[in-house]
């Protein structure tokens, strides 16, 4: 699992001058991260909720819109402190000719903070996947778990390149590695979390934390995949023949396509 997400993770560093790639790769990216949100974390933590109470009322959905929120929330306040120390870094000389130097961390604010929440939301999930696999009520499922989570972070993985691509283009190749080893190592340390869990607590327990996990985790997707990936998108420095809405739908599709699928397996 780690070897894996950490090499798709790494990969589209390699072909980052492709616009096209980038163009596409990015509305691809949003796809599997919706796709990953309501098909899986959606549907696991509402059947989840099912199980263990009767009362009607939508937990997994209230989460799922606490979790967006939260997102948008962190959003803001990452945007606001990252401007207030960008204005403090501006520096314009009036004296010399009134040509203004402005600090070009300030420029980069809101590429920086979209980095940060998105390696936040990825490594977030990808610890209670991890969990999932470590509270696993037998070893068959433990296994199914295993491989499943493991053929979703691969495809997670190549988005979350491809996404970071789009919104730090230029950043150096031990960025890019850290990134990413941080989203491969997650899963195995929620595995570890999960077999403690499950040591030490009942199996109602360990449910009710997957449960709401999986509903925030919900929310947190959605808003990294529409506000981040798919509205945002990239834009190619020169013209495009891929740039049209047409073939950015074609491209979201076909993310969403690919977890369904994989989802036939879980």
């Amino acid at each position: 699992m780690f070897v894996s997400t950490f090499a798709g993770g790494v990969s589209p560093y390699f072909y980052r001058w492709n616009d096209s790639f980038l163009l596409l790769g990015t509305q691809f990216a949003g796809g599997v991260f919706l796709g990953t949100a309501l098909m899986h974390f959606l549907s696991d933590s509402n059947s989840t909720f099912e199980d263990l109470t009767h009362k009607e009322y939508p937990f997994s959905f209230m989460l799922a819109s606490v979790g967006y929120l939260v997102t948008m929330l962190g959003d803001c306040v990452i945007l606001h402190v990252m401007r207030r120390s960008g204005e403090r870094e501006a520096k314009v000389d009036v004296e010399g000719g009134g040509v203004a130097k402005i600090d070009p961390f300030f420029v980069k604010t809101s590429s920086v903070g979209d980095t940060v929440l998105l390696i936040l939301a990825l490594c977030f999930h990808s610890i209670f996947e991890g969990i999932a696999v470590g509270v696993a009520d037998t070893k068959a499922d433990a296994w199914r778990n295993l491989w499943t989570i493991s053929l979703h972070k691969i495809f997670a993985a190549v988005a979350m390149g491809i996404a970071l691509l789009r919104m730090i283009p230029k950043r150096p190749f031990l960025a890019t590695v850290a990134y990413s080893f941080a989203f491969a190592i997650s899963s195995p340390v929620g595995v570890g979390i999960g077999i403690a869990l499950d040591a030490t607590t009942q199996g109602r327990s360990a449910d009710w934390t997957y449960a709401i996990s999986m509903g925030l985790a919900c929310g947190v997707f959605v808003y990294v995949a529409i506000n981040h990936l798919i509205a945002k998108g990239f834009i190619p420095q020169v013209k495009c023949y891929f740039d049209t809405p047409f073939f950015k739908f074609i491209a979201v599709l076909l993310g969403v396509g690919v977890i369904a699928v994989v989802m036939i397996w879980d």
